[in-house]
């Protein structure tokens, strides 16, 4: 802890900035997870699928990206957070398809495996198309 204190010290202002931000969006992981798992246990249980929706992430991006680059580059990754979508539907599409067939470890393990295939998909089609543009 007084190592950790020390070097907190001794950082420069953005040092300092950038270590408070980053204990900021873990503070903001830790409560859409406390969140999660107090919805999962109410009777609204299906709720709990909606949390992870919430822009945390994309606000913290999209703040980064908008500081850091061009109005046009935000455009373009606002966009790409649209077709970003898709992994995702097929990623609850396969969750829901397999939790008929496997085991809870089993169904979640593929439905990642069809995550990862989809969004390299994706990754492949948007830089090729970004890239001819």
């Amino acid at each position: 802890m007084r190592l950790i204190f020390y070097d907190l010290t001794n950082q420069d202002q953005k040092g300092k900035a950038s270590v408070i931000s980053l204990f900021l969006k873990s503070l903001l992981g830790a409560a859409a997870v406390v969140i999660i798992a107090l919805l999962s246990k109410s009777k609204n249980f299906y709720i709990a699928g909606l949390v992870p929706l919430f822009p945390t992430f994309a606000l913290i991006a999209h703040f980064i990206v908008g500081s850091e680059r061009s109005m046009e580059e935000l455009r373009q990754t606002a966009l790409f957070g649209l077709w970003s979508l898709l992994p995702y539907a097929a990623y609850l599409a396969a969750v829901y398809y397999f939790s008929y067939r496997f085991s809870l470890v089993t169904t979640l393990s593929a439905a990642t495996v069809i995550w990862l295939m989809a969004a390299s998909l994706l990754i492949v089609a948007w830089t090729k198309v970004m890239i001819s543009v």
